[in-house]
Formats: C-alpha cells, structure tokens, sequence
C-alpha cells in the first residue's frame, strides 16, 4: 500500500513501514524521550531491536562536510 501511494506522489524512492518507525521513532529519541519508552510504543519485547531503528547518528552535520578538501 505504501510503494502505492508514494508512486500516485511522483515519489520514486524506495519506503515501506518500516521507513517510517524508524522516523517516528528517532524522532521521539531526538525530543528527549527514552529508549525503554520508545520500545514500549514500537511494541519491541527487547531496546536492542528499537536501537536498531534510531537512525540520530545517521545525519551530518555542514562541518562534516566541510572537513572534505577538494
């Protein structure tokens, strides 16, 4: 249903259900709310597999990026 509706959007990337736990749930941990509540919300029975959808040390920042000399 997802791959759907993101196609009817003219959106071409690829997303399913689980794109978007793991940006409600970074979320939630990027506004201060904690591991064990944010497992309980997911219904994850272990905080091991909500770590799996926190995606905070994914991003980067601009001075990351200006650290890369061309």
């Amino acid at each position: 249903m997802i791959q759907r509706r993101m196609a009817s959007a003219g959106i071409a990337t690829k997303a399913g259900n689980h794109s978007f736990r793991a940006t409600g749930i970074t979320a939630y941990l990027k506004n201060g709310g904690s591991l064990e509540k944010a497992a309980v919300m997911a219904n994850h029975a272990s905080t091991r597999t909500t770590q799996l959808y926190d995606r905070r040390r994914d991003e980067m920042t601009l001075d990351e990026v200006e650290r890369i000399g061309i």
